[in-house]
């Protein structure tokens, strides 16, 4: 009996440590949510109306004056741009971010993956444990690229996507992550990077628009399509650290939680396997009583 009280007294100790740290990372988490909410929120409708102009650019420009960038050819060759985190205790937050990309890769691309076809950029560590291990060709200059983020860092990974685009080594760029929603809830999206998509209207149809150029629309195409999709990664690489975030700060939550309860069960435990060895010293009291007088 005294040896099921001590293992479930340590077994509460143990509870109660970790219930601690779940607590404390809850708070880290919210701590960092915060300035991460505050980073996309600003940027997000920037980046969203310049990618809006420049799809509307793109699909009222004719021939090659629209640039390389946004010439669709036959796809040989996809590149995968996946961000996920560096660390885990985020629930199912890494787990989402890499099953849509092996499904993006097996469906979407399922001729170019058998043929090899298919390369993984992985930006954070979790994706590029992952990746390494499978049938894709996977590329690890970038995987610490979200200990200290930077429109610098984001943009020189954004410059290598288009130079390897340009020079023909991929057909498609696509960017799998997770877009920040809030604090519970993420969307996991795939989004077309290069070539540079052409705005639709509600018919499935280019926009046609009449735009004046100034300076000529070679300059200005040539000029700003780096720079916006630049933008364009720096955008997704913020949503997906507010929603790493936002998922680690649930995750904590429901894992303190958890502990409550689990400690809660522990202690009637406790109290029942106490209250017996009580009643069992007291009976054989008792007993030993009556048998010195009888």
């Amino acid at each position: 009996m005294a040896g099921a009280l001590k293992e479930v007294r340590n077994r509460i100790k143990s509870v109660q440590s970790t219930q601690q740290i779940t607590k404390a990372m809850k708070m880290v988490s919210a701590a960092k949510l915060r300035r991460a909410q505050d980073a996309i929120i600003q940027m997000r409708p920037y980046a969203r109306k310049l990618q809006e102009m420049l799809s509307n650019i793109v699909s009222n420009i004719e021939g090659d004056s629209s640039g390389a960038l946004a010439t669709e050819r036959p796809v040989e060759k996809v590149l995968l741009v996946v961000i996920s985190s560096d660390r885990g205790l985020c629930g199912a937050y890494n787990a989402n971010v890499i099953k849509l990309a092996r499904t993006v890769a097996r469906e979407r691309y399922a001729a170019q993956t058998a043929k090899g076809n298919v390369t993984v950029w992985p930006i954070g560590k979790k994706a590029f444990d992952v990746f390494q291990r499978e049938n894709l060709s996977v590329n690890p200059a970038y995987k610490d690229a979200l200990q200290h983020i930077s429109f610098e860092q984001v943009q020189q990974i954004a410059q290598d996507a288009i130079a390897s685009f340009s020079k023909k080594e991929f057909d498609v760029v696509e960017i799998v992550y997770s877009e920040f929603k809030n604090a519970a809830t993420q969307a996991f999206t795939v989004e077309r990077f290069l070539p540079i998509p052409k705005a639709e209207n509600k018919g499935g149809k280019a926009t046609k628009a009449d735009f004046i150029f100034e300076p000529g629309r070679e300059v200005l195409v040539a000029e700003l399509m780096p720079k916006i999709l630049n933008t364009q990664l720096y955008k997704a690489v913020l949503d997906a650290n507010a929603s790493e975030h936002g998922a680690r700060m649930t995750a904590m939550d429901k894992a303190s939680e958890n502990a409550n309860e689990l400690l809660k069960s522990l202690r009637i435990s406790y109290n029942r396997a106490r209250q017996a060895a009580i009643t069992t010293e007291l009976t054989e009291i008792v007993s030993g009583a009556a048998a010195l007088q009888g």
